[in-house]
């Protein structure tokens, strides 16, 4: 008897423990537990404190009402090009009715995996390669919808559907590269002769704009080149009109001018007339008889350098005698040397004519004036 009150004290404390541990649960959050009483649903339990009939309420499953992920394995699929490509997916979800999810379904994520899979295979059997590879997007909206519709009646929100990858077979993968690095090719070599297409457009209208000022430049120079020798020609012949220079002057300046012509190297055969003698004779009287020509009356400044014009005609006149004499002796050896030494026959040879010949003429000639 002494043994078998406290054996009894112990039963009874073991049974009171373990019957307080039946009737209370503590749920945590975010989650939700099934409670079935002998076999049959009860009631939910949500997170918290709960009280439980012991032996009686039973949990059937604990289930997670947050948003869960799940990668799913590569899965071949067929193209409608008879491309065998590998699709991995991702799959977002949630659970919104925990006893849906626990008696409509027995594994519903395995069922959501073959219907990802099974609506995806007939997603890509409708695409090419191609444009499988560049839908995504349109596959993923196919996949959400198709999802969403039939898991809504297992208690559970297909929140989102993702293509993680697309593997083509590798023979195709080389072909693609292949593809892919001739247009890269194809483009750089269009965007090069672009560049050179614009910057030859860019060099030549440079070229037609410079072209275009320096002609704009030279005729502006050209013109104001041309007014200002045509402003010096008439300040010259206004110049000249205003002075009235009379023959003398004229008949002066010619004789200047004929030792510079005489002189050109230009000049290689001169024909001398018989009567240059008597032309320089007729301008050393128009030198000598100015002063009684009509309308050329000498001034009274001009009248005190009388002799000294006289004296600068003189010279001038003997300068030409001698630049004459010299042509005539050039005649005459080009003569010689064309004629073998002999004269030509046709045309009698002219006499030389000397400086001091011409000075006494033109002194005669002034006497007779």
């Amino acid at each position: 008897m002494e043994f078998v009150v406290p054996a009894l004290l112990i039963a009874v404390a073991l049974i009171a423990v373990v019957t307080l541990a039946k009737s209370v649960r503590i749920v945590p959050q975010q989650r939700q537990d099934v409670v079935e009483r002998l076999g049959r649903y009860k009631r939910t339990l949500n997170p918290g404190l709960n009280i439980l009939v012991p032996f009686i309420d039973a949990v059937r499953t604990k289930v997670d009402m947050r948003e869960q992920v799940v990668s799913f394995p590569p899965q071949p699929v067929i193209t409608s090009d008879n491309l065998v490509v590998s699709i991995d997916t991702v799959l977002y979800f949630k659970v919104v009715d925990s006893v849906r999810a626990t008696y409509e379904i027995s594994n519903f994520l395995q069922a959501i995996e073959q219907l990802t899979v099974t609506t995806l295979r007939n997603v890509i059997g409708s695409l090419d390669l191609e444009r499988a590879l560049t839908s995504r997007e349109e596959i993923n909206r196919h996949l959400s919808g198709v999802l969403d519709e039939t898991t809504g009646r297992w208690g559970i929100k297909v929140t989102r559907v993702e293509i993680k990858a697309i593997e083509p077979p590798p023979s195709i993968r080389d072909s693609m590269e292949k593809q892919m690095r001739a247009e890269r090719d194809r483009r750089a070599a269009i965007l090069n002769a672009e560049g050179h297409k614009q910057s030859q457009i860019l060099s030549a209208e440079g070229e037609k704009q410079a072209a275009v000022l320096r002609a704009d430049g030279d005729r502006q120079a050209r013109i104001l080149q041309a007014e200002g020798q045509a402003k010096a020609i008439r300040t010259v012949f206004d110049a000249i009109h205003q002075a009235n220079p009379s023959q003398k002057v004229l008949a002066y300046q010619y004789l200047q001018a004929l030792p510079q012509i005489a002189n050109g190297t230009a000049n290689k055969v001169w024909i001398v007339p018989t009567e240059l003698t008597r032309a320089l004779e007729g301008m050393g009287g128009a030198l000598g008889g100015l002063g009684q020509m009509v309308g050329d009356a000498p001034s009274k400044e001009a009248s005190d350098d009388a002799s000294a014009v006289e004296r600068e005609a003189a010279e001038a006149a003997q300068a030409a005698a001698a630049a004459a004499q010299e042509i005539h002796d050039e005649v005459r050896v080009a003569e010689a040397q064309a004629t073998g030494g002999n004269s030509p026959q046709g045309l009698p040879a002219p006499e030389p004519v000397s400086p001091a010949a011409l000075l006494n003429d033109t002194s005669d000639q002034r006497e007779r004036g």
